[in-house]
C-alpha cells in the first residue's frame, strides 16, 4: 500500500508540474495536453475538474501511504510484544529452574540421611496411593466400583491413530 500511495503521489505531482510548465494552458480559453501520444483539448471548466481529480489522486495516495505505515507499525508492535512475552516467559522459567536447583542443593538427600535400619525396612512397606494398605498386598484387578464395559468380539469400533473409525469389514 505504501508503494501504491507513493506512485499516486508522484503521478499527481507530475501532472501538476506538467500543467505549471505549460503557459498556454493557463492563458487561453482551451488548453491542449499530449499524454502518451494523445492530445487532449480541455476548456477551463474541464481543466478545473482535471485539477480536482489530480488533487483527489494526491489525497488517495497520501491516505494509502499512511494506512500502509499504520499497518506496518501495528505488525511491528505485535511482533515486538510477542517477542517480549516469549522473553518474559523464558526468564520466568529460567528463574523457576534456578530456584528448584537451589532448593535441591539445599535440601538433604532423604536416602543418605536416613538410618540404615529405616532404609532396610522402607522398601517393605509401600503405600503409594496412601490408602493404608501395602500396594503389594492389593489386588491388581480394576477396583470393584469401576464398571468397565466389555466389547464383544464383533464390535466394529476401532481406535486408530487417535480417531474412532467404524469399518464394516473389520471385526
Amino acid at each position: 500500500m505504501i508503494v501504491l500511495g507513493l506512485l499516486l503521489i508522484v503521478l499527481a505531482g507530475a501532472a501538476v508540474i506538467a500543467v505549471s510548465w505549460d503557459e498556454a494552458a493557463t492563458s487561453t480559453a482551451t488548453a491542449s495536453f499530449t499524454v502518451f501520444d494523445r492530445t487532449f483539448q480541455l476548456s477551463q471548466l474541464e481543466f478545473f475538474f482535471a485539477g480536482v481529480v489530480t488533487g483527489a489522486v494526491l489525497l488517495l495516495g497520501i491516505a494509502l501511504m499512511l494506512a500502509g505505515m499504520r499497518h506496518a507499525a501495528a505488525r511491528r508492535r505485535r511482533l515486538r510484544d510477542s517477542r517480549m512475552e516469549a522473553r518474559d516467559r523464558v526468564a520466568r522459567l529460567e528463574e523457576e529452574k534456578r530456584e528448584l536447583e537451589r532448593k535441591l542443593q539445599e535440601s538433604p538427600d532423604p536416602a543418605a540421611t536416613a538410618p540404615a535400619t529405616a532404609r532396610a525396612t522402607a522398601p517393605a512397606s509401600r503405600d503409594r496411593d496412601r490408602d493404608g494398605v501395602d500396594d503389594r498386598d492389593e489386588p491388581t484387578a480394576p477396583h470393584p466400583r469401576v464398571d468397565v464395559p466389555r466389547q464383544s468380539g464383533h464390535s466394529t469400533d476401532q481406535l486408530v491413530a487417535g480417531r474412532h473409525e467404524r469399518t464394516s469389514h473389520h471385526r
